[in-house]
């Protein structure tokens, strides 16, 4: 008798703990899904996007996503970078003339460069003999369509526009199985690119390391990528180099390369993801 109530305590101890996560999933899509978005047109075909959340994965989290109507303006996506020098997203895209920017792929911060596959207008920018431990997929611009791929799946010679980074986070609407590590499940400032059904691209910047804005591990990211629709979506750069920049607004998310929640804090990198003029 005693070994029978046993066994239903630990069942019902399953299915309050599943119920329980199940309600704090459900709880903060609903969260995300009918936030008021503070929406912001730059021109027809892109709009900017922000959002303050209080509690949000049991977290204060400030994100910003720019998001692209492909049917307007596929040819306006551009990729920037420098093969040494190391600049500010916001210098890149001033140089570049553009309208707005995120901070693109992983490079070396001593020696500059990209530390992943670079290829710009058919020219490789940066050629490393490996991609790095977390770079699986590959951001694509091409024949004027855009492809988030596995990078095994990747044909180099194929595409004129290739930025290497990650890890995968979605594909063909499935969420990618992570790898356990620090740099997947620890909070940090976040940088992604998506794609959705309706043929939308996403560039997203998620805040961190503030009590202001906590940050996201890569799941929670995912997760939150899958709630705006995304179908495919990988993970670029993070921490200090999350940086979106807007034109006539300057630096619009928190970049924390200084600490402090405020604008100032951008880091130089390696390359860019823009939108022309």
């Amino acid at each position: 008798m005693k070994y029978h109530l046993r066994s239903i305590c630990a069942v019902l101890a399953v299915l309050w703990s599943y119920s329980s996560f199940s309600f704090t999933d459900n709880r903060d899509s609903l969260t995300y899904v009918h936030k008021n978005w503070e929406t912001k047109e730059l021109k027809e075909g892109v709009l900017w996007k922000t959002g303050h959340f209080s509690d949000l994965f049991n977290s204060k989290q400030v994100i910003n996503i720019l998001e692209i109507d492909l049917a307007q303006r596929i040819k306006e996506v551009k990729l920037g970078g420098d093969e040494k020098k190391l600049v500010p997203t916001s210098e890149f895209a001033v140089q570049a003339n553009a309208m707005a920017a995120i901070n693109g792929g992983f490079f070396n911060m001593k020696e500059g460069g990209a530390v992943d596959l670079l290829k710009i207008n058919g020219k490789i920018i940066n050629h490393p003999a490996q991609n790095s431990p977390n770079a699986d997929a590959a951001f694509i611009l091409s024949d004027n369509k855009v492809k988030i791929l596995p990078a095994r799946e990747m044909e180099e010679k194929k595409y004129d526009n290739i930025m290497i980074s990650g890890p995968l986070l979605i594909y063909q609407k499935q969420t990618s199985a992570l790898k356990k590590s620090p740099f997947s499940d620890n909070r940090h400032p976040r940088t992604a690119v998506a794609l959705t059904s309706d043929k939308k691209l996403l560039l997203m910047t998620v805040d961190g390391r503030n009590s202001q804005a906590e940050g996201f591990n890569l799941n929670e990211l995912a997760e939150i990528l899958k709630w705006s629709g995304a179908t495919d979506a990988l993970n670029l750069d993070g921490g200090g180099s999350t940086t979106l920049y807007i034109e006539n607004k300057g630096v619009v998310n928190y970049p924390s390369d200084n600490k402090n929640f405020d604008h100032q804090g951008e880091r130089p990198v390696a390359n860019i993801i823009y939108i022309q003029k």
